[in-house]
Formats: structure tokens, C-alpha cells, sequence
């Protein structure tokens, strides 16, 4: 029998980089859960042990540290793509690198109707999110290095109490489930876009960019008459797709959180869709992808992106 090794990468994950802007009186905060990683021959390492090619983790770690000093965070998208950049650079045996960031948000504690200079509340909930991914491409062409950048947000927890039914599905011998015209629609939404070539190249802001997509994703939640969470999903990403013609597609994994119309009867009491039981499992995960029949080639851009999105 012989083995040879196949697809690896390597890298430091989740080192917790927290910048503190203090130009001014009024300080800002991005904080920032990095890993990172590198792919290509690192062959040696795995077979002989040999070192020669490795850029240590460690490194990698002071490097995300370092860069947030040096090179600010404007946005984890700039962040991760110069970071990327640099472990290319001074890796020859690397020929892509992974950048992956989470943020979490804070909000100043309101002080007499106004936002404190320099303390903070953690906001709940939702997670900002990025992936880029670098790629050297062959000499002689224009660019060292070709990026993809995917970003998003995971843990949006939406809820729609009307406006929802799921009826008219396919039944056999184990269905058990009561059609309804009226149901509350709730999801832990994870959410992850790709952006086109040219908005990767230069002058998009990401920043807003997520702003406006977050606020697209919701509203078309709200407003939509949802027949399945499916429906609701395939309406927030084409909304998405209409109004950000940076974004080449977007993927969606949404768990079901149901919530179950508790029956009151044995003890004599109506119950007209008031209280429900949030049932956490076992529950239906619904998966899809929206995307653009012209949309760019997406290379690796998903390429160890945990889950199906």
C-alpha cells in the first residue's frame, strides 16, 4: 500500500485582536477574532519533518497583532486582505493564504442621552464576518495575487410572529405535522456573500457595504409573506443581488427555531396563537444559494468555509 499527502493547510486560529483608536478624546474599539492560515508545498513538514518552508504559527500570530497596529482596522475585509498579502510575501512555499475574521460589536454606554467618550457596553447577539482568501497567480502577469473576500454575519436571530404558513406539503405514513396559514417564522441566520473581481480590486467601502446589505436582508424579512422559510430566504438574497451589483451570490443556512402553540385546554383556557413553546431541537435547517447567472468564477473562494456556507 502507498499514501501520499493530500490538501493541507496550517495556520494560528482565533487569536483575539483588540484595537483601541485613542487620536482623540473619544476613543473607537474593533474587536476581532483572527485565524489564519497558509496552503501549498509545505510536503517536507508533513513527510520528514523538515521546517525549512514553515512560517511558523507564532509568527502568524504576531503578525495579526502587529499589522492591527501598523496598518489599522478600517474594516476586517482591508485588515484581512493586507494581512494575506503579507504572508504570501514572506512565504515562498505558501501559494494562497486564508484569512478568516469575526467581529464583535460595542456600543457606548449612554450617558446622560449621549454616547461616552471611552466606555462600552458588547452588543448581543449577531457576528460581523469575513473570509479572504489570496492566491498567487502565475509570472508575468500583471497582479502578484488574486483575492477573494467573502464576507457576513452569523447568529442574526430574525422572528416574523404573522405573515407565515407552511401548508400544501408532500405527506406519507409519518407525517405527523398540521398544516398552518399562520405561524411564527424565527431563524439563527447565517449569511455569507462573495463580492465581484472588481469590487476585491479596489474603492469598495465595506464598512457600508455591510450596513446596506444587513439592512436589505432584514427588511425584506419583514415584509415578505413567507410560504416556507425557503421563499423567505430566495426573497432576501435576490433583494441583495438586485441592490449590490458588487455581489456576485450569497448563501444562506438558516435553522428553523420553531415555536409550538402550546395547548391550554386542560386547564380551560383559549389559546389564539398567544403562547408558544421555542422548541431548540431537533430542528429543520434550510440551505441555499442565491447568485448571478453571470456571476465570476468563485475559484476557492469558499474553499474551508466552515459549513455550507
Amino acid at each position: 500500500m502507498s499514501f501520499v499527502l493530500g490538501p493541507n493547510q496550517y495556520g494560528k486560529a482565533e487569536n483575539r485582536v483588540v484595537r483601541v483608536y485613542r487620536d482623540t478624546a473619544r476613543h473607537e474599539i474593533r474587536d476581532l477574532n483572527v485565524s489564519t492560515a497558509l496552503r501549498g508545498d509545505f510536503r517536507d513538514a508533513h513527510e520528514t519533518g523538515d521546517q525549512a518552508n514553515v512560517l511558523p504559527t507564532d509568527t502568524q500570530k504576531n503578525t495579526a497583532f502587529a499589522f492591527a497596529k501598523e496598518h489599522g482596522v478600517t474594516s476586517p475585509e482591508d485588515y484581512a486582505l493586507t494581512l494575506g498579502d503579507r504572508f504570501l510575501a514572506v512565504t515562498p512555499a505558501a501559494d494562497a493564504s486564508r484569512v478568516e475574521v469575526e467581529e464583535y460589536a460595542w456600543d457606548r454606554i449612554d450617558v446622560g442621552g449621549s454616547g461616552h467618550d471611552h466606555a462600552f457596553v458588547k452588543r448581543g447577539g449577531e457576528v460581523r464576518t469575513t473570509v479572504v482568501t489570496r492566491q498567487r497567480v502565475p509570472e508575468g502577469t500583471e497582479a502578484g495575487t488574486k483575492a477573494w473576500v467573502v464576507s457576513g454575519v452569523k447568529d442574526l436571530v430574525v422572528l416574523k410572529s404573522t405573515g407565515s404558513e407552511f401548508k400544501g406539503f408532500l405527506k406519507d405514513e409519518y407525517t405527523t405535522l398540521q398544516e398552518t396559514d399562520d405561524r411564527i417564522l424565527a431563524t439563527s441566520l447565517v449569511a455569507r456573500w462573495r463580492y465581484e473581481d472588481d469590487a476585491v480590486a479596489g474603492g469598495t467601502d465595506w464598512n457600508k457595504s455591510f450596513d446596506d446589505i444587513r439592512q436589505v436582508m432584514l427588511e425584506t424579512f419583514a415584509t415578505t409573506y413567507s410560504r416556507a422559510l425557503q421563499e423567505s430566504l430566495y426573497a432576501m438574497g435576490s433583494a441583495v443581488l438586485a441592490a449590490h451589483p458588487e455581489v456576485a451570490e450569497i448563501k444562506f443556512s438558516a435553522p428553523n427555531k420553531h415555536h409550538f402553540l402550546v395547548d391550554l385546554s386542560p386547564f380551560g383556557l383559549d389559546n389564539p396563537g398567544e403562547v408558544f413553546i421555542a422548541a431548540d431541537r431537533p430542528y429543520g435547517l434550510i440551505e441555499a444559494t442565491v447568485q448571478r447567472e453571470d456571476g465570476s468564477d468563485p475559484g476557492d473562494a469558499w474553499l474551508t468555509v466552515p459549513g455550507f456556507c
